[in-house]
């Protein structure tokens, strides 16, 4: 292979793909990219989400990069072995629920509202405590395009996911970014993917939850190696 494949990047539960713009600047135009955000409204559960991209996936060779919630997403994809995917790449994420004593809290997910403060209260989680105003803000801007609906939808999804068995069947390279910061997702959840496919390379990045937001330039450096990896392959 000598054409570096081009980054196809999944967003976590926002669905816009906006927070990925600090991650794409810090690979500095050397790697094509593409962005597949998901409807603001409608399409919540993650058989819909896996139908919408498999629809918008590029012709050429590509990479997936799944973040957070879009890890199942990815890894079904690719246990479909499309006939261009080179590789895979699953940052801050899980393929079943990395909380399992949640689904006690289930009942609770339909009073969930989407408001600038209950995003400016979460921020932290994801973006660590010392993130800069303009990333805290382009987090508020993203989460508040969710129709409650949808994002009560997306949790439930993520209560509910297994896709350990289609994890088994990926057959191409699999990189993990793992953040050593996260509170959202627990270290073990890297580890599960990694006994289910013993070939997948964790790489433990310093950060939080966010790892690309907070982290972009480390996470570039670390994709980059990756694809270049890819492309050395015969």
């Amino acid at each position: 292979m000598n054409r570096t494949p081009e980054l196809v990047l999944l967003p976590g539960m926002d669905g816009t793909g906006r927070l990925f713009d600090a991650f794409i600047a810090a690979l500095h135009g050397c790697i094509p990219t593409r962005v597949i955000a998901y409807p603001r409204s409608g399409v919540s559960s993650y058989p819909e989400l896996i139908a919408w991209v498999r629809e918008r996936l590029p012709d050429g060779d590509f990479v997936l990069l799944g973040e957070s919630f879009a890890g199942p997403i990815a890894v079904t994809l690719a246990a479909e072995r499309p006939e261009r995917l080179t590789g895979l790449i699953l940052c801050s994420t899980f393929v079943r629920n990395p909380r399992p004593l949640a689904r006690h809290l289930a009942s609770l997910i339909g009073l969930m509202t989407v408001t600038p403060a209950m995003a400016r209260l979460a921020s932290p989680a994801l973006l660590g405590l010392r993130s800069d105003a303009g990333a805290r803000e382009q987090f508020v801007q993203a989460v508040g395009e969710l129709t409650p609906e949808t994002l009560q939808g997306r949790l439930r999804s993520v209560l509910s996911v297994d896709a350990s068995e289609r994890l088994a069947q990926v057959d191409v390279p699999v990189l993990c970014l793992r953040a050593a910061r996260d509170v959202l997702v627990p270290s073990t959840a890297a580890d599960w993917i990694q006994r289910v496919l013993p070939g997948s390379r964790i790489v433990d990045v310093d950060g939080p939850h966010g790892l690309l937001q907070a982290s972009p330039d480390a996470c570039a450096r670390r994709v980059e190696a990756f694809l270049a990896g890819l492309t050395d392959r015969p």
